[in-house]
């Protein structure tokens, strides 16, 4: 009959049948679809960021003007805060970033502070940047391979 296919090869049933036939799944074959797939979305979503070529009709509209080049204000060895090669003093320095900042509140500020320079120091130019009224401030550090040097945000200032 067509129960004799069921048999199990130790079983120990008066009949020799077994009575639980196997029904476990083996997913050891979805995981490797799963894996693959994986690997193929991960590879081709960027490649989907690119959009539809489009022919963009022409306007007579003016350009949008280019981002400015932001202002750096150096601390140097000594202490002594400088703008543009201009060294000035704290007093000197307040007035004189209040007036630019009178101008264009959101010019971005990048401090460059010198390595041996107290932290206090560097701490104290961000504050009179603050003060002045520029909202986007920057400290300015160079990247551990000795490449061009990044600028780093500053703590709550400008992202």
């Amino acid at each position: 009959m067509a129960m004799g296919s069921i048999r199990a090869s130790g079983g120990d049933d008066e009949d020799g049948l077994d009575a639980t036939p196997m029904s476990d799944i083996n997913v050891t074959p979805m995981v490797d679809v799963m894996l693959v797939l994986l690997i193929i979305f991960m590879v081709a979503a960027p490649l989907m960021t690119t959009g539809v070529p489009v022919q963009l009709p022409k306007t007579a509209a003016a350009k949008v003007a280019q981002a400015k080049k932001p202002m750096e204000v150096t601390v140097d060895k000594e202490g002594q805060p400088s703008i543009a090669k201009e060294v000035f003093t704290t007093e000197a320095l307040s007035a004189r970033l209040k007036a630019m900042a009178a101008e264009d509140k959101d010019q971005v500020v990048l401090v460059r502070g010198d390595r041996d320079v107290p932290y206090g120091k560097v701490m104290e130019v961000m504050g009179l940047v603050g003060q002045a009224g520029f909202t986007k401030v920057s400290l300015i550090a160079q990247s551990p391979g000795g490449a061009a040097p990044g600028a780093a945000a500053s703590g709550g200032a400008a992202r």
